[in-house]
Formats: structure tokens, C-alpha cells, sequence
């Protein structure tokens, strides 16, 4: 039986790395676990885990207050600040950056910090992955998400589960125009995939179940964070680093085959000052410190059991050796990639340059153009 709705919010921001941009200083995340203990203990939460990726830092809440609650944003953003307070007390890199405004105005999406929640009905079983990504964009997540949920050559349950047969609904985001459409797979798998292949201005925000599906299909069963830092501040300040949601089992993509895409290290961009494209490695959060180039761009997965709103877990799930090729084949791309230098296809294109700190430099170049004959 169902034990009642409960929401699962993962709130992340870079509000300061060391060194530079590798990860996240162990006193942010005390702060950070010391305020969420509060929320606890005054019946605001009913569990929480904090972890990092990178340099960025990782609230996972379980609540009763729905999506979009003030309070629980409130409570994300109040904890920023304060570990921001200590970052730039620390003199740590970028101390703040993604916070964007100047205070708290009701719900924290467009300020800044990434936001992947959803609120479900508890199963009699309910696994749960939170995946966790850094130094890449939000549209990283489409391929994975399209084969967990679309492609039978990796999800099984799609061709051989009566419950998963029918197939699941993409709500894509064209996230430079603020619209949404919802399409139906497997009927509308070609309109998917030409939208998501477009990765930096279409994305995969919500899977949801079909009406025939035996879950709710008013209620997701994937979420990922949709925002892009420089449409809120205007300029570049920092990649995106997007977060996800996914359910798995009992109608849903077994737990392996959600992930299984991750053992492909598909291309992604970001990188070193969010302007080269390089492969996604999948590590564990003890090895999600970025090294090489300030990368190569990492994911992190926890995966969790939830039982009356609380967080069992977490498990490491890209931690052993399961991965292991899956790291050595990322590590092959990345030299490959990182041989290119300042040229293409390693460096991003111009017009994804235009909000990196290229401009400044075409800028001072562009008085000695001529016209060439």
C-alpha cells in the first residue's frame, strides 16, 4: 500500500570550491548538515542527506510542504548564505557565485541555485536515484534520461514489462523561449529526439507515466533542473551543473537500467570555464573532485529507498568496479578531446562562446577588423 505523498527536493549550488573549482570544503558541508538538522527537529523536513559533486554543494530534503514550497526554499537559500559566510571567511573560489540575487523572494528558482523536486504517491517499494552533475549544462541529461525511459536497447522492461510496454511521456522545455510541449513515446520518439539532440536550447524537464500506467499519471516520475545561470545573471558565471530525480522499479526502469546509460561517457558541454565539450565520468562522490582541465565534467548517482518520507541510504552507485570501463574509456575521450587546444570541436562553437568571457576579447580585437577584398 501507499504510505502517503511525500516530496523529494534537491537544491544545489557552487557557493564557493577548494581549491579553485575541484570541490567543496568539508565546513560547508557541516553548515550545511547543521541547518538542515534544525529543519528536522522543527517538523519542516523529515530527512535530509547532504553531498557534493565538484565544487558544488547538495541538499537533498524529504518534506510534506509539495513543490515550490516557500518554506523549503527559504530554508535552501538560508543555508547558502551561511555557507557562503564561511566560504568568504575561508577566502574560497568563487565564494557565492551562484547565489544571484541579493535576497530571498519566494521560491528560489531563477536565483541562481539548481532545483530538481517532484512529489509521488510512496510505494509498497520506492527506490529512488538522485543524480548529480558537474562542470556541464542541463541538456547532459538527455541522453541518459531518453534511454532510461525510451530506448528498449537499454531498457529491457520497455519491450518485456507489460507495465513499462506502453511507454512514458517527455515534457521538453525550449528553454531559450520559456515553452514546454509534452510528447509521447514511442509514438512520438522521432519529434523527441529531433527536439533533445539540440541539447543546449532543448531539454528534458519531466518523464511522466501514461494514463495506462498503473501509477498516477498526474504524478513524475523523473524531474531534472532546467536552469541556465546565464539567462538569470546575463553573462557567464559559472556552468549549470544540473541535478535529476529518478524512480525506478515496480512499473518503472529497473534500477539498473537507469544506470545504464551512464556507462557510455557521452559528450557534454562546459568543462574548463564552460566552454569546451568533453565526456561525462561517472564517478563516486569520494573520486566527484575535478582535476584534469578542472574536469573532465563528473556525475555522481545516491540511490535511496524511501520509507515514510525518510532517506534510506544513501548507496553509492557508480563506486566499484561496475564503472571502471566506463572511466578508462572517459579518460581516453578526454585526451583525445583536450588535443585539440583552443580549437573546435573541443573548444564550443561562437555562438555558445557568446557567454563565456570570449566577447571581451573579440571586443578589443574588433576595432583592427577590415573590410577584406
Amino acid at each position: 500500500m501507499a504510505q502517503g505523498k511525500i516530496t523529494v527536493s534537491l537544491i544545489k549550488a557552487d557557493i564557493g570550491g577548494w581549491p579553485g573549482h575541484a570541490t567543496v570544503h568539508p565546513e560547508l558541508m557541516k553548515i550545511a548538515e547543521k541547518e538542515l538538522k534544525k529543519a528536522v527537529d522543527k517538523n519542516l523536513l523529515v530527512d535530509f542527506h547532504v553531498s557534493h559533486v565538484g565544487d558544488d554543494l547538495e541538499l537533498i530534503m524529504t518534506h510534506h510542504k509539495g513543490e515550490n514550497s516557500e518554506k523549503i526554499h527559504q530554508l535552501a537559500w538560508n543555508t547558502f548564505e551561511k555557507g557562503t559566510k564561511r566560504a568568504k571567511e575561508l577566502k574560497l573560489y568563487g565564494a557565492g557565485q551562484d547565489l544571484l540575487a541579493d535576497s530571498f523572494s519566494g521560491n528560489i528558482k531563477g536565483m541562481g541555485p539548481g532545483c530538481a523536486e517532484m512529489e509521488f504517491t510512496e510505494r509498497e517499494g520506492e527506490p529512488l536515484v538522485a543524480f548529480m552533475m558537474d562542470k556541464t549544462e542541463p541538456g547532459a541529461f538527455n541522453l541518459p534520461i531518453y534511454r532510461i525511459f525510451a530506448d528498449p536497447f537499454n531498457t529491457a522492461g520497455l519491450v518485456i514489462d507489460p507495465s513499462c510496454h506502453m511507454g512514458f511521456n517527455f515534457e521538453v522545455w525550449d528553454i531559450q523561449e520559456d515553452k514546454k510541449v509534452l510528447l509521447s513515446s514511442p509514438e512520438e520518439i522521432y519529434d523527441i529526439l529531433a527536439l533533445i539532440g539540440a541539447k543546449e536550447r532543448y531539454v528534458i524537464k519531466r518523464v511522466w507515466p501514461k494514463k495506462e500506467h498503473k501509477l498516477p499519471n498526474n504524478e513524475p516520475v523523473a524531474v531534472i533542473s532546467t536552469d541556465k545561470l546565464y539567462h538569470i545573471a546575463g553573462k557567464y558565471v559559472g556552468k549549470d551543473d544540473p541535478v535529476a530525480l529518478v524512480r525506478a522499479q515496480s512499473g518503472l526502469p529497473a534500477l539498473g537500467e537507469v544506470l545504464e546509460p551512464f556507462a557510455f561517457p557521452h559528450l557534454v558541454s562546459g568543462w574548463m570555464r564552460g566552454s569546451h565539450n568533453g565526456p561525462i565520468m561517472p564517478v563516486s562522490v569520494e573520486d566527484a573532485i575535478c582535476t584534469r582541465f578542472d574536469g573532465p565534467p563528473r556525475a555522481v548517482a545516491l540511490g535511496f529507498q524511501i520509507a515514510k518520507g525518510k532517506l534510506v541510504g544513501p548507496v553509492d552507485l557508480f563506486k566499484g568496479p561496475g564503472f571502471d570501463l566506463t572511466r578508462r574509456k572517459s579518460e581516453e575521450v578526454a585526451d583525445y578531446m583536450r588535443r585539440h587546444g583552443p580549437f573546435e570541436p573541443h573548444r564550443l562553437p561562437l555562438a555558445d562562446m557568446e557567454y563565456t568571457t570570449l566577447p571581451g576579447v573579440m571586443k578589443k580585437l574588433g576595432e583592427r577588423f577590415e573590410k577584406a577584398e
